[in-house]
């Protein structure tokens, strides 16, 4: 999937598969190697909203809720602001529940933001979702994301060197490794800077994950790409001989560029002007793979 590196890429999209209704949490095989957080971040909703008393189901839904710290709405704006440790799709799920459609506009941190992205994972199999990376400050990466098809148990999750998806996921090269290390643990201090761990699916192949990483920075990531694997990543530590190369984490299922996004109140986008695509319309179509693009005239490509 082409990404346009120059313009924001809003974050919207068919999440309503990716929903989930509670957390798994991105793990490694030891427990020193733990990445989830309970970091507080700010997220922007776009929600169809008409009039005060759909506000007033909206904040009943998100208020009180264990995660959400608070919460913002403009009925005229049709926005809405939470400030949660929850992932992002769970808060979505939390607005849909009253009915009404949301889209994710933007996604910020309590203090100054260093930069957003984000990677709309597909591959030529049924695994797709989508990803978001905050930079929260130097030394703090937030990585927000759902992933669906998997087959239940752990996955390893890495970025790899090529923003490339020529050949799919074959092409994006090696892990990221700018300092020339052997592949570890997240938290190893001799690890590729491209090593996320291990997500872990549930029993129905959905991953969900909020992890902090302590040496990805997404200004060295842009234009690069996120690989989601089929087995396990042994952190190094096992014997066989990938083990200090990729973590023997088995084929490479799904993929996605890792391309510039919105922050906080930086996509004002309502409609598409090349073909006049609302969000709403770009909000029903599938993340990757089969009927993200324009393939005939009654079906208007999605922009992301």
């Amino acid at each position: 999937m082409a990404a346009t590196f120059s313009r924001f890429v809003p974050v919207w999209g068919k999440v309503g598969r990716f929903l989930v209704n509670s957390v798994i949490v991105g793990q490694t095989t030891t427990c020193c190697t733990k990445m989830d957080t309970d970091r507080i971040t700010k997220l922007e909703f776009a929600v169809q909203m008409t009039c005060d008393s759909c506000a007033e189901k909206v904040r009943a839904a998100l208020e009180g809720k264990p995660g959400v710290q608070s919460v913002k709405i403009d009925v005229g704006k049709e926005e809405v602001l939470v400030e949660s440790a929850l992932t992002s799709h769970e808060v979505q799920d939390l607005i849909e529940s009253t009915g009404r459609r949301a889209v994710l506009k933007g996604i910020g941190g309590t203090e100054l933001d260093l930069g957003a992205a984000v990677a709309m994972m597909g591959g030529s199999g049924p695994v797709q979702g989508v990803v978001r990376f905050l930079q929260l400050s130097e030394e703090r990466c937030l990585i927000d994301g759902t992933i669906d098809g998997l087959e239940p148990g752990t996955h390893g999750l890495h970025v790899h060197t090529l923003g490339d998806l020529t050949q799919d996921c074959q092409s994006c090269g090696e892990h990221y490794n700018p300092y020339g290390r052997q592949h570890g643990a997240p938290q190893d201090p001799d690890r590729h800077v491209g090593d996320l761990g291990n997500i872990v699916a549930g029993p129905d192949g959905r991953a969900s994950f909020r992890l902090e990483d302590p040496e990805l920075k997404v200004w060295d990531v842009i234009g690069r790409s996120l690989v989601v694997d089929a087995g396990e990543d042994d952190l190094g530590r096992g014997a066989h001989p990938l083990s200090k190369l990729t973590g023997n984490s088995g084929q490479r299922l799904a993929c996605g560029i890792i391309a510039r996004s919105a922050g906080l109140f930086e996509n004002a986008k309502q409609i598409c002007a090349c073909d006049g695509v609302t969000l709403w319309e770009e909000r029903d179509r599938p993340l990757a793979g089969t009927g993200r693009s324009k393939t005939t005239t009654e079906t208007p490509a999605a922009h992301l």
